[in-house]
C-alpha cells in the first residue's frame, strides 16, 4: 500500500516538494505507480519523495514538471530543496556567498566549493561520511549555479600548490578536477592562482579563508574549523584577511602561469594534458 504519512509543508523545502508532488498528482487522478510509469521510475520513488525520505533530481523534477504540467514549478522548486541539504551551519554563509559582488578566497588544502568537479566533490563529501551522498553532492553542485548568472560574482581564488598533488579520489578523479580548472583559464569572472612551494612561509599559513563584497552592505570574512563555520563583518578582521590575501596573490604565480603549472602536474603526476 502506497505511503501516506502526512507532511507538514512548512517545515522544510524538502516536505513543501514531498506535499506539493503527491497534492499534484492526486489531482491528476494518478497513484504513485501510475506516475511512476510516465516519467521512468518505481511507485516506491514517488512515494519516498512524497514522504520526504528521498531527495529529488533534477532529471526527476523536470519529467514531474512535463507529466504534471507544472510549468517547470518542480525545477524551480529544487533550488530551494538542494540548497537545504547544505550543513545546517553552512547555509548562512551559501546565502551571503550567493549575493556577494566578489569573492576572494585563499584554499590551502582543497580545490574550493564553488570549482570542484562533481567526482571531485563526491570524494570530498564522501571521505568519511557517505550518508546521503547523493544529495549532498547535488547541493554543492547547485551552489556553483552562481557562476552562470548574467551578472556572476568576480571569483579569485588563491590555492597552494599542495592542492594540486593533494590526491583526492583517483588519479582519473584529479585529472578531472585540474582539467576543470583549466576550464577556467579563458573566464572573465572567475581568476585562478596557485601559490607554489618556492614561496615559502606565507600570509595563509593559518589556513584556508574567504573574504565577500558585496555592493550594499559591509564586507564579510569566513573562516572554518572542524566542525562549523564562522563569519564575521567586525572590520579589523575583514581588514586583516584582506591584507592577508593581498598578501597571497602577490606571493602567488601569476594566473597565466598557474595555468601553466596546472597543464604541468596534470600532465606529470596524473597523465594527461589534453
Amino acid at each position: 500500500m502506497a505511503n501516506t504519512r502526512e507532511l507538514d509543508p512548512g517545515a522544510s523545502p524538502l516536505n513543501y516538494y514531498g506535499f506539493e508532488l503527491r497534492r499534484l498528482r492526486e489531482a491528476a487522478g494518478l497513484n504513485q505507480k501510475e506516475l511512476g510509469s510516465i516519467i521512468y521510475c518505481t511507485g516506491s520513488l514517488i512515494g519516498q519523495i512524497e514522504t520526504a525520505r528521498k531527495c529529488p533530481t533534477k532529471q526527476f523534477s523536470e519529467r514531474v514538471d512535463a507529466a504534471l504540467v507544472t510549468d517547470g514549478a518542480f525545477v524551480r522548486l529544487l533550488r530551494l530543496v538542494l540548497r537545504s541539504q547544505l550543513p545546517t551551519w553552512f547555509q548562512p554563509y551559501a546565502d551571503m556567498e550567493a549575493t556577494a559582488s566578489h569573492i576572494y578566497t585563499f584554499q590551502a588544502q582543497l580545490v574550493h566549493g564553488l570549482l570542484q568537479g562533481e567526482a571531485y566533490a563526491r570524494a570530498v563529501l564522501g571521505a568519511d561520511d557517505e550518508d546521503r551522498l547523493d544529495e549532498r553532492v547535488a547541493a554543492r553542485m547547485e551552489r556553483q549555479r552562481i557562476l552562470e548568472r548574467e551578472n556572476p560574482p568576480l571569483l579569485w581564488v588563491v590555492l597552494s600548490e599542495a592542492v594540486l598533488h593533494q590526491e583526492i579520489g583517483a588519479s582519473e578523479v584529479m585529472r578531472r578536477q585540474l582539467k576543470h580548472l583549466l576550464g577556467f583559464r579563458d573566464s572573465k569572472w572567475v581568476n585562478v592562482q596557485v601559490l607554489p612551494f618556492t614561496a615559502g612561509a606565507h600570509a595563509g599559513l593559518l589556513g584556508s579563508f574567504t573574504v565577500l563584497r558585496f555592493d550594499d552592505h559591509p564586507d564579510i570574512a569566513y573562516t572554518e574549523d572542524y566542525e562549523r563555520g564562522h563569519m564575521t563583518a567586525n572590520p579589523q578582521d575583514v581588514k586583516d584577511r584582506s591584507l592577508r590575501y593581498a598578501r597571497l596573490q602577490a606571493a602567488a604565480l601569476s594566473v597565466e602561469d598557474s595555468t601553466q603549472l596546472i597543464a604541468r602536474v596534470m600532465e606529470e603526476r596524473y597523465g594527461d594534458s589534453s
